[in-house]
């Protein structure tokens, strides 16, 4: 393929979000209404499939393979012992992080250009059906009920069930902070795993929710400092990490935001001064705007002992505050598709007065 024809396909598509600003602006008779509606339905279609059904088979899941490329890879690019200044290894490991997501980006691209092909309803389809295991929420509410389950059945459960969703020692935990623990990993992941996604696919269609799942994934696995691993798969990422770490929060600064906005406007509203501060308090630039939201939101304090400690003044979450915190973050992930179906109502509006002005100048 020529550079020309390369560059087409990885720009294939459009954004989403300028076609759809584009025919809501238009005025003219001939409204370019087919990409947008297409990926407005791709949203519905996406969110549909995850509700009733969750996550496809491991074998047919893109994340899963994500994750084994970025093993495979980080097994030769992390260093088995801790090193002062491995700047080698950051370059190496960035070097990957790129050739990664530009295969993500490539790989969609090619996708989203062959659904182009197609009636713009069969693309609608195909679209969601891709950008689903792009997004998770089905599996994390699962995931969140399923530490409080165990926790009803004894303290040592919960802290064993909220290890398989945290970095963090669980093992001194209280009952109470498993479940700040919890309800901060749903609000971070409401944004990480819901609207993030959503935001990219809006911005730069299918590519775009495939090159961020990549970086979030590569932020899970590369991103945190230290030691991961046991055995012979033990490696240290002091700096191997540095750029998935810096990337994935460049990626989610505007989504997580986004995400605290909406918790904020979903509960009545909320200070955002507040918000500020305790976003400020957080290591990561971006967790603390939904985590944060979500305690103020449900009068909670939510902390991970001695790192931070958001919205001090609150109470200690008891067992129906996880339920709470649930029904919060799904009213916003509704929330967005109520907005999806809203929106392809008024361009199916627009397109119809476009269609009876387009006759009537016809007929006069």
């Amino acid at each position: 393929m020529s550079d020309g024809g390369l560059w087409s396909l990885a720009l294939a598509g459009g954004s989403p979000l300028l076609q759809l600003v584009q025919a809501l602006a238009d005025a003219g008779p001939a409204v370019p209404w087919q990409a947008p509606m297409a990926a407005l339905l791709a949203v519905l279609v996406a969110l549909l499939v995850d509700w009733l059904w969750g996550e496809p088979p491991v074998r047919l899941h893109p994340v899963v393979y994500m994750g084994q490329l970025l093993g495979l890879l980080g097994q030769g690019i992390a260093p088995r012992q801790a090193l002062e200044r491995a700047y080698g290894r950051f370059v190496l490991a960035a070097l990957a992080w790129c050739m990664l997501a530009a295969g993500a980006w490539l790989v969609y691209a090619a996708l989203q250009w062959l659904l182009l092909l197609a009636p713009w309803w069969l693309g609608a389809l195909g679209a969601g059906l891709l950008l689903k295991p792009l997004l998770s929420w089905r599996m994390l509410r699962s995931e969140v009920l399923a530490v409080e389950a165990a926790l009803g059945e004894s303290l040592d459960a919960g802290r064993a069930r909220l290890s398989w969703l945290v970095s963090r020692d669980t093992a001194q935990l209280d009952a109470a902070t498993v479940r700040e623990s919890a309800i901060e990993t749903l609000a971070e992941n409401l944004s990480d795993s819901v609207l993030a996604p959503l935001f990219w696919f809006a911005v730069a269609g299918l590519p775009g929710a495939a090159l961020y799942r990549l970086a979030n994934t590569a932020d899970a696995m590369w991103g945190y400092p230290g030691w991961r691993g046991q055995g012979a798969q033990r490696r240290h990422w002091q700096w191997a990490g540095k750029w998935a770490a810096r990337a994935d929060d460049v990626l989610n600064w505007l989504p997580a935001r986004i995400t605290a906005a909406w918790l904020a406007a979903l509960a009545g509203g909320l200070s955002w001064s507040g918000l500020r501060r305790d976003a400020a308090v957080t290591p990561s630039p971006n967790g603390g705007w939904p985590m944060g939201a979500m305690a103020r939101a449900l009068g909670l304090h939510l902390s991970k002992p001695g790192v931070y400690q958001l919205n001090p003044q609150g109470r200690p979450p008891q067992a129906q505050d996880v339920q709470r915190a649930l029904a919060l973050a799904g009213r916003v992930v509704w929330a967005q598709a109520l907005c999806a179906l809203l929106l392809a109502l008024g361009l199916a509006v627009k397109i119809a007065i476009a269609s009876m002005a387009q006759g009537a100048l016809a007929h006069g």
